[in-house]
């Protein structure tokens, strides 16, 4: 018993070490939404024009003419007018630049992969808060839970209270940092892929067509 006593002990020691430290970083994570929540914003003003089939038609054949003049200038000018976002301009630039070298194929298969793992990687500080805001509001509701049962055994409704309080504002606040992120993640995911879809048209289109 006295052991099973000691590694209680040891736990709620442990458990109490973590009580500073999860309350940080639950407002470290707040504050780190907040700004992702602000970049984000951001971007969708800068995508305010959808590219239709018909603007990506239009700038694939100006590229591709321009190509077949060999003028790089005005290819990469007619298909980074299709870009939504940095990589996705580079990644057009790049495929122009590419044009006359050997291997194309494979150039361009690697400049589309290397644009989704950019993409994957925005997308996984998001996909991350949507799992650590709930598990820091968690931890931040568990541990402030010991010390409000002490107080409540103890008559101490002072402690009971504020340990409580606590407890349930790191609740919202890890909920609320989930929330946003989800929804970050959400919307981003659909907009890369489409980045991605508009790019894999555009390597298809600009390859020479046959005949008349």
């Amino acid at each position: 018993m006295i052991a099973v006593s000691g590694i209680e002990q040891l736990l709620f020691e442990l458990a109490n070490v973590l009580r500073v430290p999860v309350f940080a970083a639950a407002i470290a994570a707040l504050v780190f939404v907040l700004f992702d929540l602000g970049a984000f914003v951001v971007e969708l003003l800068r995508r305010r024009r959808s590219h239709r089939r018909e603007h990506l038609d239009h700038a694939s054949a100006t590229a591709r003419e321009a190509l077949a003049l060999s003028d790089l200038p005005g290819a990469q000018r007619a298909l980074v007018s299709l870009a939504s976002s940095a990589p996705m301009a580079d990644t057009l630039a790049g495929l122009v630049a590419d044009h006359d070298q050997p291997g194309i194929e494979d150039r361009r298969a690697k400049a589309l992969a290397d644009f989704d793992l950019i993409s994957l990687r925005k997308l996984e500080r998001s996909r991350i808060l949507v799992r650590f805001g709930p598990a820091i509001g968690l931890m931040g509701t568990l541990i402030p839970l010991s010390p409000a049962l002490d107080g409540l055994a103890s008559g101490n409704v002072a402690q009971l209270s504020e340990n409580l309080r606590v407890a349930f504002s790191v609740t919202v606040l890890g909920l609320l940092i989930g929330a946003i992120a989800f929804m970050i993640s959400l919307v981003r995911d659909r907009l890369y892929s489409q980045d991605l879809s508009d790019l894999e048209y555009v390597v298809a289109a600009l390859e020479p067509r046959q005949g008349g």
